[in-house]
Formats: structure tokens, sequence, C-alpha cells
């Protein structure tokens, strides 16, 4: 599945490259006409909730700010929010009632700031129908690795039985040493922030987004694509016993992702 989506995404960013090179170099070529058709506006902001093959429900957010340049293209500047969670993640009850994940050390948050090139493909009339948009886009991604916490039962027992106060704690999970029997339940989510640490990687996509609207000013619409994104070391997600971390962990995360926005324009 994997090699599908890296191929796919190859040739849909291989596609849209192509595209954007002959038409530059066109525009270097051939004096075009005034149009019509020019922007009637100067700058494009839009919000939207991202869904993704690496996220959950909701994989994150997202905020973009668009500058047409011309009647056919434009380039922006964005910025999104993700959770990316291991593929082989599964929650599990425990003998108190509550869940955790099996085997999860760290919560992986990624921040990634873009600036990319949009063309028009096909233009919607004025006031209403749909205008489709291809769309390249890179830059750097800060993914943000906090500790996965759990509340553990280290309360002292005599033949299976309680001795003394109830002593729970709240610990990074490491299945190395802890025992899924003893687990209560996943910890309060900000538990590890202050051990969070950073790690800079990078990536890139390629998109197509079908904007609607009725409203010159409105702006609403869907952006579906491919990303790719790597960073130079093994980001430790999850662990296993007796499974090396380098086995279980990449240094790749290849997702195909949509994208629901809206916005305005000014």
């Amino acid at each position: 599945m994997r090699t599908r989506l890296i191929f796919g995404g190859g040739l849909l960013l291989t596609f849209l490259g192509a595209g954007l090179s002959a038409r530059a170099q066109q525009s270097r070529t051939t004096v075009l006409p005034a149009s019509n058709e020019d922007p009637s506006y100067r700058k494009e902001f839009t919000y939207g909730i991202n869904f993704n093959t690496r996220g959950g429900l909701i994989g994150g957010v997202s905020v973009r700010s668009t500058k047409p340049l011309n009647q056919d293209f434009s380039r922006f500047w964005s910025i999104e929010a993700v959770e990316v969670k291991h593929p082989k993640e599964q929650k599990q009850g425990t003998g108190y009632g509550g869940l955790f994940v099996i085997g999860k050390a760290n919560y992986m948050f990624v921040v990634r700031p873009s600036v990319g090139l949009q063309r028009v493909i096909f233009r919607k009339a004025p006031e209403s129908g749909v205008q489709v948009n291809a769309l390249v886009g890179a830059g750097p991604s800060i993914a943000l690795l906090m500790p996965y916490y759990i509340t553990y039962d280290y309360t002292p027992r005599e033949n299976g039985k309680p001795v003394g106060a109830t002593d729970y704690r709240n610990e990074q999970y490491d299945p190395q040493i802890h025992s899924d029997l003893q687990i209560v339940d996943r910890a309060p989510l900000f538990s590890g922030i202050s051990e969070t640490k950073p790690n800079v990687g990078a990536h890139i996509r390629g998109a197509l987004s079908f904007e609607y609207g009725r409203y010159r000013d409105a702006v609403a619409g869907v952006e579906t694509g491919f990303l790719f994104e790597a960073y130079p070391k093994r980001l430790t997600i999850l662990k296993a016993i007796q499974v090396p971390d380098s086995k279980l962990n990449k240094l790749f995360f290849p997702s195909v992702y949509l994208t629901i926005y809206l916005g305005h324009r000014s």
C-alpha cells in the first residue's frame, strides 16, 4: 500500500511540475493579451480541517494565505498542525475500566509551514460553479514528540490483594517495564508536555483543490492530494517487547489527505 502511495504521489507531483514548468516557459516567450478574467482580489485567506491516512478521525487544522500573480497563477504560504499516528496503533481496555494504546511511547504532533505555487486548471463562472486548481508546495516539518503517559498501579499486593494505600503514578509508557495488567488508564493528554522533544524534517505535497462559491469574496472547497514527509532519524512512536525501535518506526511518512476549507478574499 505504501509503495502505491509513493508511486502515485510521484506521478502526481511529476504531472503538476511539468504543467507548471510548461506554463512558465510559455509566459516567457509569449506576450499574453489583457483578460477580463484577471483576479478581482489581491489576497485570499482560508482555514480548514484536515483528514489524512496518518491521523485519527480528524487529522488537524490548517490556514493558508494566497496572493494572485496573474489570471492563472498564485503563490501561497500556509501552516498546518496535525497529529501523526503509527499505522499499527491499537487501543486496549484495562482491568480498571480505562483505555490505552498498546506500546505507544510518544505522541507525534507536526507543524508544517509551507510555500508553494497554485495554477487554475478550470475556471468557474464569476458568481457560481466549481473551479479546479492544481498546487505544489514544500517546506520544513517540525515534529514534536511528547511522551505518552499512562496511570500505573504500584499498590503493594499480597496474594493478589492490595496492601496499604492505593499507589497510582503517571509516567511514560514503556512495554519493556510496564505490565498491561497494572495499567489503570491513559494519563491526561498533556502529562508529558514538559518533556517534548522537537525534530526537524521536510515535506512536499501535490494536490488538486475544488473551489465552490457563489460570491467573489467568499471561498469554500475541498483539497485532496499526496504528502511525502521525511526526517533524518527515526522517530519513536511505538515500542514493542523484543523488537528494535528501528524496525518498528520509520524515517518516511507518506500520506493521502483531504482538507475541507472556508475563507474570504479582499
